[in-house]
């Protein structure tokens, strides 16, 4: 009888662990985020990146003339810029969608007024600076491609 007790209660908790591993994606670790984003012009949008966010050119797609793949990262933040019709052949999905719009970034930043300063008479701006009603200082820029970039600061963080 023990011995079946036994048998029947590790069978029950072998299989709520199981039932928990299967339907439970906190014990999923996600490593990173980099968006790999499609653009008309990797050269322009590198550009754009470097030379006006600050961004720093990790690595290319040929190694130099025209791009057609690109990778930026400033602190933490990486994103990556692929040229339409190299993404497209990649993901035949994308076919019909065009660059730029439908999509926002949101990125944390410190110093948020020092940024501000360093860039807005560079950038399109198309959300001023302002404190939100969640508390935290923001505001928004259109990159070369349509994308909207909003900057977001914590006050005391």
């Amino acid at each position: 009888m023990k011995k079946l007790l036994w048998t029947s209660l590790l069978i029950t908790v072998s299989s709520v662990a199981i039932s928990q591993t299967e339907n439970d994606t906190t014990s999923m670790k996600l490593e990173s985020l980099t968006p790999n984003i499609m653009v008309n012009d990797v050269n322009e949008t590198l550009d754009y990146y470097t030379n006006v966010l600050g961004f720093n050119l990790v690595d290319t797609n040929p190694t130099s003339g025209e791009f057609e793949w690109g990778y930026v990262m400033l602190n933490s933040v990486g994103l990556m810029f692929q040229e339409e019709k190299s993404l497209k052949t990649e993901y035949p999905e994308l076919k019909d969608l065009e660059v730029g719009g439908a999509l926002t970034l949101y990125v944390r930043v410190e110093n948020i007024n020092d940024l501000f300063e360093n860039i807005k008479d560079q950038v399109t701006i198309v959300k001023p600076m302002n404190t939100t009603f969640y508390g935290t200082n923001e505001f928004a820029i259109m990159d070369v491609n349509g994308f909207i970039l909003t900057f977001s600061e914590t006050p005391n963080e």
